[in-house]
């Protein structure tokens, strides 16, 4: 069962405790929810003009939803690494959004994302997402620490709290991270990254609530205290969900309600968003009062669940 208190974004929200959710015959759930939340959208680093465009239009369509910071992925690769740099560079320019860069151990000594660090501090970022990261598929999937560089996210977290007062967001795994040794050790993981210096966890993305309450207990009990956002992935594309999936657990009632979607792009994101929206709304039921959404550069669907869940321009 979940802790009768729970520490979710900050706030400490009683599982017992009444929401603001209107009741009854012909009400629909989300008539009164009050919008008493807070957002955060994670894009990534355009590859061509036509995907810029797309990536700016998306930035232009959210940022009037406030929120408290937008995030933008990074790639091993210098080019990836450019151009990550040069969006969150332009959101530092041209917006008044709050951004976040990630970066991560990948293929980079020390010396390498201490310079990339200071260009972003330079910048005017304050604010990074630090991970381990990915390995390429020449390591034949196999993360192996460059020879003078981060053996774990946890070191890098110690590295850029060293170096500057970054603003650190990490990662956490609900449904546990392909790669641990098992549920403890993933958590053990958090726990150091966190006792590194990180802000807070963003959840990588997941469908089950029970599987997100259930980590939340385990994370109090191993005395983690530090808000641990959910991570929210709209299904897009469900076969790519699926192959994304790691050890998430995908539903039942979700496969059933995209089944034939497929080929039908036009419906399946209005499902995507209505099951997004009934997540998130069950998890705000829960107690969530902060929800880290993965945009895929696309505002439609995020929008659209802001929307249900009363969060509206400012």
């Amino acid at each position: 069962m979940m802790s009768d208190v729970i520490e979710l974004a900050g706030k400490t929200a009683k599982k017992d405790a009444p929401q603001a959710i209107a009741e009854g015959p012909g009400v629909s759930p989300f008539a009164a929810l009050p919008g008493d939340i807070a957002v955060s959208f994670e894009f990534f680093p355009p590859k061509s003009e036509k995907m810029e465009a797309q990536l700016w239009d998306a930035i232009a369509e959210l940022a009037p939803l406030g929120p408290s910071f937008v995030s933008v992925t990074y790639g091993a690769g210098g080019s990836t690494r450019e151009r990550t740099h040069a969006t969150v560079a332009r959101i530092v320019r041209e917006t008044s959004l709050k951004p976040a860069a990630h970066l991560t151990c990948v293929a980079a000594s020390k010396a390498e994302i201490a310079e990339i660090a200071e260009q972003y501090w330079q910048a005017g970022v304050r604010h990074i997402v630090a991970l381990r990261g990915d390995p390429p598929p020449a390591d034949g999937g196999k993360f192996v620490p460059h020879p003078e560089g981060y053996a774990s996210a946890a070191e890098l977290v110690a590295g850029l709290k060293a170096q500057h007062d970054f603003e650190v967001s990490v990662a956490a795994y609900p449904e546990v991270h392909p790669e641990a040794a098992s549920a403890q050790a993933d958590l053990d993981n958090l726990k150091r990254k966190l006792d590194a210096g990180a802000t807070r966890a963003i959840t990588q993305f997941f469908y089950s609530t029970d599987a997100y309450f259930r980590f939340l207990d385990k994370a109090l009990a191993a005395g983690i205290t530090a808000p641990i956002l959910p991570g929210i992935m709209p299904v897009t594309n469900f076969a790519a969900i699926r192959r994304m999936s790691g050890n998430t657990e995908i539903p039942g009632w979700l496969e059933t309600m995209f089944d034939g979607l497929d080929e039908r792009p036009g419906p399946r994101a209005l499902v995507a968003a209505v099951a997004a929206a009934d997540l998130c709304r069950r998890l705000y039921e829960g107690g969530a009062r902060d929800f880290h959404f993965y945009t895929l550069n696309r505002a439609e669907q995020a929008y659209a669940v802001c929307q249900l869940l009363g969060v509206r321009p400012k």
